[in-house]
């Protein structure tokens, strides 16, 4: 079965030079995908009336923690969401707290794939904090900072209005990094796109909300 990252590399074979990853389902043909979105239907999503912390009111809610949080949950995010990553990326990065375990096992991942294949991808996790670190260096980013103009992909477990990436990739460019694009789990589509676009920014995501629903 065609692996979303095979196709993707056929395309840069045929003369494209970042060639846009594949996120239509059909190219996703394997059990990772499907055993994701069983994990998340049945652990992460809930139907009934909630508020969410947009303040807005939906009768859909989704925290992802319980899956981003467990071990086999993070195995099947890993690989999901680094097939999205930008293949220039030198880092992945996002707003604490729901984006601390997504860094992490996609630049844990990218690092066994580099050992499993002897490429030096060299990909790394950047945390950006709410509020500037209180003493010290007065931080926003935390983690091994690339070279000022390096690509960095911003990752999010769910997106509703795009807030909270925004307010990332805010904080990513004011300290010089190049940031293009955004990889969620779940897109609530309910405005984060064309917040985003406004932003300069694409959006990719694993799932959309309607799949739940169904």
């Amino acid at each position: 079965m065609i692996k979303a990252r095979e196709a993707w590399d056929r395309k840069s074979d045929m003369g494209e030079d970042d060639p846009d990853p594949i996120t239509n389902s059909d190219y996703y043909e394997f059990d990772d995908r499907d055993a994701l979105f069983e994990l998340l239907k049945r652990d992460a999503y809930r139907q009934g009336e909630f508020t969410l912390s947009s303040g807005k009111t939906s009768e859909h809610y989704l925290n992802c923690k319980p899956v981003t949080l467990s071990g086999k949950g993070l195995v099947l995010i890993g690989y999901s969401l680094w097939e999205l990553v930008e293949r220039d990326s030198v880092a992945v990065a996002g707003l604490t707290l729901g984006a601390d375990p997504l860094v992490s096992i996609v630049a844990a991942f990218s690092t066994v794939r580099d050992r499993e294949f002897g490429t030096d991808r060299n990909l790394n996790a950047l945390i950006v904090r709410k509020e500037a670190k209180g003493h010290g260096t007065q931080a926003w980013i935390e983690g091994p900072l690339p070279p000022e103009g390096s690509k960095v992909t911003v990752l999010e477990d769910v997106v509703t209005t795009g807030g909270s990436s925004i307010k990332a990739v805010q904080k990513l460019r004011e300290a010089g990094y190049v940031v293009d694009r955004v990889v969620a789990i779940v897109d609530r589509q309910e405005g984060g796109e064309d917040a985003m676009m406004e932003e300069g920014l694409k959006l990719y995501s694993l799932f959309k909300l309607k799949e739940f629903s169904l």
